[in-house]
């Protein structure tokens, strides 16, 4: 399953989970990132201040529920 097309597909439904999930997003935030995987990964590296594969693995989670 291809993450990017999920986050993608559903950006307008999973928007409001993704700033429930990382409260430090910012309406602004979400409005960059327009469903792109890579955006939303380097976002929460950036607010987070986490490694590269550890915001992937957030994300990931956050879109499988594993």
């Amino acid at each position: 399953m291809d993450l990017s097309i999920i986050l993608k597909s559903q950006w307008k439904q999973l928007r409001g989970k993704a700033k429930e999930q990382w409260g430090e997003l910012t309406d602004d935030d979400l409005d960059k990132v327009e469903g792109k995987l890579d955006q939303l990964v380097g976002l929460i590296q950036e607010k987070y201040d986490l490694s590269s594969s550890k915001a992937e693995a957030e994300v990931k989670k956050f879109l499988t529920g594993k």
